[in-house]
């Protein structure tokens, strides 16, 4: 009966025929120095240079190490591979691009076996390289998003792109993992930070790359941004959807009663146009918040009491009440706009202040309505 490895090291390849022998050789000589019992692991992710034999012709030679092939690009799509592929109690991983050091492993496990459950170099802390981080990703890119990263998740990882990391294998049972590119780096702090898992950073070295690298800065950058903020619905949806909202709403009551002057300009109804799109657009983007919340809860494994408890409470038949009771004031206004055009003689109007309030009441009336059904088809639980 073969004994199972205590350390899995995950390597993802794509193109890095001038590198990954490197790698391999360096995991090999830390292997022997350290007395570990590891497997390798190598995810080709569909590498169209001499990666993948080079990688075959090594497997001859090193029994641990297993050749995995995943067709779907990205970095993401590759780790998800080979992490379900992995056997070891400990997962260590970093590029095959050379600019990790391997020699660094027996320091991640160590961090590791004090009870963490990711542990996350840091280039910062450590050494970078002359040439191997152009200076918009040292200076501007990496720190402005690790400290946007830090606000939204209250972690405290200050280089959240950092490709050497180790997990154990406790963690990938505790978290769901989706993403398929570069923001995979991202996703798996943002999972940890949300399940309270214990995270840890270590200094690192980080050297110049070998090859061609694969990185795409305003894309790749763009993918964790998004991704961040995706996972984080209270600043992406709830505030600025109560500041529109309630900014509508205010200038909407003032502009219905009164006819203000600012800066010596009048403003009459025209702008009470503007205030209904406030108003309507800041009321979705709260509901919005209700769909990711619901999402997160029933799909992606996300836990919080408080929001559970709420949306047990909140059920269709009183969204859909209170959507079809919003819609009537609104049509009650209709209804008397209709009515006054008829004491008139179908004659002219100036009705477009209840217009426009109408209008505003009817929409959100339907929003609630609508949005009540997608609330509840959003609480089905996967099987």
């Amino acid at each position: 009966m073969s004994i199972k490895p205590e350390i899995s090291v995950v390597v993802p390849c794509l193109n890095e025929e001038e590198a990954i022998l490197l790698c391999l050789n360096e995991i090999e000589e830390t292997i022997k120095k350290y007395n570990l019992n590891t497997e390798i692991i190598v995810v080709d992710n569909g590498s169209s240079d001499g990666s993948l034999a080079i990688l075959q012709k090594k497997s001859s030679e090193i029994p641990y190490l297993r050749i995995l092939v995943e067709l779907e690009r990205g970095y993401g799509a590759a780790y998800l591979k080979g992490l379900s592929g992995a056997q070891g109690v400990y997962i260590f991983m970093a590029d095959a691009d050379f600019s990790y050091e391997f020699s660094d492993i027996p320091r991640f496990i160590d961090k590791l076996k004090e009870g963490n459950d990711l542990v996350v170099g840091n280039r910062f802390m450590g050494k970078i390289g002359k040439n191997s981080m152009p200076w918009h990703h040292k200076y501007i890119g990496n720190p402005l998003l690790s400290h946007i990263f830090k606000l939204l998740f209250k972690v405290k990882i200050n280089d959240i792109h950092c490709g050497a990391r180790a997990i154990n294998r406790n963690f990938l049972n505790k978290i769901k993992l989706h993403t398929k590119g570069m923001e995979f780096a991202s996703e798996m702090i943002i999972a940890a930070s949300q399940k309270k898992l214990r995270l840890a950073e270590i200094p690192v070295r980080y050297r110049e790359r070998k090859g061609e690298s694969k990185l795409q800065s305003t894309r790749d950058g763009w993918r964790h941004l998004r991704l961040m903020l995706l996972y984080s619905p209270f600043y992406l949806f709830l505030i600025p959807g109560v500041i529109m909202f309630l900014t509508g709403f205010v200038t909407l009551f003032i502009l219905y009663f009164s006819s203000p002057r600012l800066f010596d300009i009048q403003f009459f109804v025209h702008p009470m146009f503007f205030s209904s799109l406030l108003v309507i657009t800041g009321y979705q983007m709260i509901f919005f918040l209700g769909f990711s919340r619901v999402y997160a809860i029933n799909h992606l494994g996300e836990e919080n009491a408080q929001w559970e408890r709420l949306f047990k409470s909140i059920t269709i038949e009183k969204v859909g009440f209170a959507g079809i009771f919003i819609s009537l004031i609104g049509i009650s206004i209709y209804i008397y706009i209709f009515y006054t055009w008829i004491r008139t003689g179908f004659g002219s109007l100036n009705e477009i202040k209840n217009s426009i309030v109408a209008l505003t009441f009817l929409v959100l009336g339907m929003q609630t309505f609508f949005s009540s059904f997608m609330l509840s088809i959003l609480s089905i639980r996967d099987k």
